[in-house]
């Protein structure tokens, strides 16, 4: 193959927009899709010889998979790792970085609103239901009609949402 390595990943991936489709399909962000697609791309350009791949399309698509695996990995640990009952929510959110002006601040809002909309249905409402209303978790489960055990869930993957894209939109 007489093509440079990023001349060849960079047809690799103009013939196959169909990465963003496959992200998207298997996560609830487009955000966090385009973010994958950006990281097989990376990943891609550090292949030391692709005159080696027999087959691109296959190797692209593979390499992808493996992304989406150790991505749901990590986020497995980080909620395994954290108890809704030990973290308190004033906590969770003094953990945000802090900005002096007031124009920060709003953007900080906006960004937050943006996070807040793309969370899964069922996260948002518990979100929204705890600490908007101020309900308890039985409160909530009998509103969503789930065990307040499955409220814990919603809440903690909604928390680990939150951090990881405001982290992201910073």
């Amino acid at each position: 193959m007489a093509e440079s390595r990023s001349t060849f990943i960079e047809r690799l991936f103009a013939q196959h927009g169909a990465l963003q489709a496959f992200f998207q399909r298997r996560l609830s962000s487009r955000a966090d899709a385009a973010d994958l697609v950006q990281e097989v791309y990376l990943r891609m350009l550090r292949v030391s010889n692709p005159d080696e791949i027999h087959n691109p399309e296959g190797y692209l698509f593979t390499v992808a998979a493996n992304l989406l695996k150790e991505t749901a990995a990590a986020d497995r640990r980080r909620v395994s790792g954290l108890s809704i009952e030990a973290l308190d929510a004033a906590e969770a959110m003094r953990e945000l970085p802090r900005f002096d002006t007031a124009v920060d601040a709003a953007r900080r809002v906006d960004r937050l609103q943006v996070v807040l909309n793309e969370l899964p249905p069922n996260c948002s409402a518990a979100v929204i239901l705890r600490y908007r209303h101020e309900l308890s978790h039985e409160e909530i489960a009998r509103r969503l009609e789930v065990t307040p055990r499955m409220v814990k869930k919603y809440l903690t993957q909604a928390l680990n949402l939150c951090r990881r894209r405001m982290a992201r939109l910073k």
